[in-house]
């Protein structure tokens, strides 16, 4: 008899253990076929913050990539996963979704965009897709101003003249600069990252904002900011600083050309924070090495990485920095978490908190 009691509690446990499906495959609506334990989630980087790899390996089977990651480790390693998250500059795209297979149920980007994603080919497939949205708006802001500042007060040449220590105390004119008090400072694109800019701008008390996009932003918006709506050329003839924040649209490109940095002042200096193909860089450096254009400060380029060999590394009136505007600990943590729960939300059949579609 005691035996009995010995063997049914361990059959129960059995019968349970074969039978359970996993908690995701019942929230997520899945067949049991498809999922035979924890959904599986690809980290396609080995530097996704730990604050986001915490949250899936709660509930999930973590898959990893090799050290540095590679375009043709990942099409091995996503093979039956169920979620992506996806953090490196490789397009994810048609192949690389036949890859995965057909359970693949849920994708987030790391990025407040989805430039390294075939969209069309995802939606098509029905795929719930993420992003990180605009929580990396504060971080580009602020590097912006700090691009600013650097560029209009001749930040690098100073550092170069320290470095040679071979500066003229006595000069009255040693690295005159631009002030940012009292200026005008125009925007190309006024949306959130423009705003955050004109936000931490307002401390410097400029003189006034000017704006150039598709629509007016709402009155109370320019009233805050003392903003005013005004065409390209009016933008690029009375800035001080002309900052560029809109993001590259279909067809567009080399927006801020020779043509453009004609109509600029003299004393003007461009800062972008954007996308490298709004600029023409070649049409940039003949603007700054003839003092066409007082400086420019610039985080993005095309190609990235900037070749070593452009002109653009021979000026010492700019600023250029290797595509940081969001690199800092709290926001790349905060962008890790957004993707995580966008993936979490994903595979338990819920809408998405930052979805992409």
């Amino acid at each position: 008899m005691s035996s009995i009691f010995i063997v049914l509690p361990l059959l129960a446990l059995l019968v349970a253990l074969l039978l359970t499906p996993c908690d995701a495959c019942f929230r997520g609506g899945l067949d049991r076929s498809s999922c035979s334990g924890p959904f599986k989630v690809l980290i396609t980087s080995p530097e996704v913050p730990d604050a986001a790899i915490d949250l899936l390996e709660e509930e999930y089977d973590l898959v990893r990539v090799a050290v540095p990651p590679t375009l043709a480790d990942i099409m091995v390693k996503i093979r039956g996963v169920h979620g992506v998250l996806w953090a490196v500059n490789q397009t994810l795209n048609a192949p690389v979704l036949d890859a995965a297979g057909p359970q693949l149920k849920a994708i987030s980007t790391m990025t407040p965009g989805t430039e390294f994603v075939d969209l069309k080919e995802v939606m098509r497939r029905k795929i719930p897709l993420g992003h990180a949205g605009n929580v990396r708006n504060k971080a580009v802001a602020e590097l912006a101003v700090g691009l600013l500042i650097a560029a209009g007060r001749r930040f690098f040449e100073g550092r170069k003249l320290v470095d040679t220590g071979k500066w003229d105390s006595n000069s009255v004119n040693l690295l005159l600069g631009q002030d940012v008090h009292d200026s005008v400072v125009g925007f190309y694109g006024f949306g959130g990252i423009g705003q955050e800019i004109a936000k931490r701008l307002s401390g410097f008390h400029i003189g006034q904002v000017f704006y150039t996009s598709l629509s007016r932003v709402h009155k109370d918006i320019e009233q805050v900011y003392n903003a005013k709506k005004v065409g390209f050329n009016e933008l690029l003839g009375k800035s001080d600083f002309v900052v560029i924040t809109e993001p590259l649209k279909a067809g567009e490109k080399n927006v801020f050309n020779a043509d453009a940095f004609n109509k600029m002042k003299n004393t003007g200096v461009l800062i972008n924070v954007a996308n490298g193909k709004l600029v023409n860089q070649i049409d940039l450096y003949k603007a700054l090495s003839t003092n066409r254009i007082f400086a420019a400060g610039l985080d993005v380029f095309d190609p990235e990485p900037l070749p070593i060999a452009s002109d653009l590394l021979k000026l010492n009136n700019t600023i250029l920095l290797p595509h940081i505007g969001s690199a800092s600990y709290r926001t790349s943590k905060d962008m890790a978490t957004i993707a995580a729960r966008n993936i979490m939300s994903g595979l338990a059949g819920e809408p998405m908190p930052s979805p992409a579609y």
